[in-house]
């Protein structure tokens, strides 16, 4: 298995919220699991969704990957984001009180320079798992990628690729986590002896101004559904107690962090 990472950059992008109101549709700040496997189902050249009430080829054959996410050049997690309004005056998207097709006018809030290091787990004795490494490594994709809508092309640089030496040793101190990760209940709960008086899960032994970022993000797809299954994320600069219970933790070794892979 291998663990390599690449920086995923765009100028714009728009992860569209489900849950929206009439006047403006939502944009998660984070690159969700989903998200980013359709992104490198583009780069592997899998067939993206084709008929209304079936998943795509990639998500069938990508979704098992684990994966870490790992925000870049945010304000504490935060990106900067703006709203734009446009009409689609197509006639398919909007009908009036007569059923008949009428001018529809959108407002999207949209992220400006979103930027994440994306972590992958890859066994290139998977073929398409080995497509897929040597991709990323020659900075080739079949299909453009995007950032949630075909107007927001993806890039990555070649030189932003990089292939960690890992184990899955469990921390024996205190520790840093540079990915974002899921903070499920059972963690939390079974975390409850450790937690501080102030920053719950957190140790504050850390010389770095602190800051913690929650966000509720989706993580896979109910199947029967056809909707996202979401879990609470979090992404701190503080360290994290030794006996903080987290899974699919990955210590990169040289660097001496931890990544979660999920």
């Amino acid at each position: 298995m291998k663990l390599i990472s690449f920086d995923l950059r765009a100028d714009m992008g728009f992860l569209k919220k489900p849950d929206i109101n009439e006047k403006i549709y939502l944009t998660y700040n984070m690159l969700h699991k989903p998200a980013l496997l359709g992104i490198l189902g583009a780069i592997a050249g899998l067939k993206g969704y084709e008929k209304n009430g079936e998943f795509p080829e990639y998500y069938h054959k990508l979704k098992h990957l684990k994966i870490g996410i790992e925000p870049l050049d945010s304000d504490k997690g935060n990106y900067t984001k703006t709203t734009v309004t446009y009409n689609n005056s197509s006639g398919f998207c909007n009908i009036d009180k007569d059923d008949l097709p009428c001018n529809l006018v959108i407002t999207e809030q949209i992220l400006l320079k979103p930027a994440f290091r994306c972590y992958l787990l890859l066994d290139t004795t998977n073929e398409i798992e080995n497509v897929l490494y040597k991709r990323i490594v020659n900075q080739e994709a079949e299909y453009l990628p995007y950032f949630g809508k075909n107007d927001f092309s993806a890039w990555w640089e070649r030189n932003s690729v990089h292939e960690y030496v890992y184990s899955e040793k469990k921390p024996d101190s205190s520790f840093q986590i540079i990915s974002i990760f899921h903070k499920d209940d059972t963690s939390i709960r079974q975390s409850k002896e450790s937690l501080t008086e102030g920053f719950d899960l957190f140790s504050t032994e850390t010389e770095k101004p602190l800051f913690f970022y929650f966000e509720k993000l989706p993580i896979g797809f109910n199947e029967s559904l056809l909707q996202y299954e979401v879990a609470d994320f979090a992404y701190t600069s503080a360290k994290l107690k030794k006996d903080t219970l987290l899974r699919d933790l990955y210590l990169l070794e040289a660097e001496n962090v931890y990544v979660q892979l999920f």
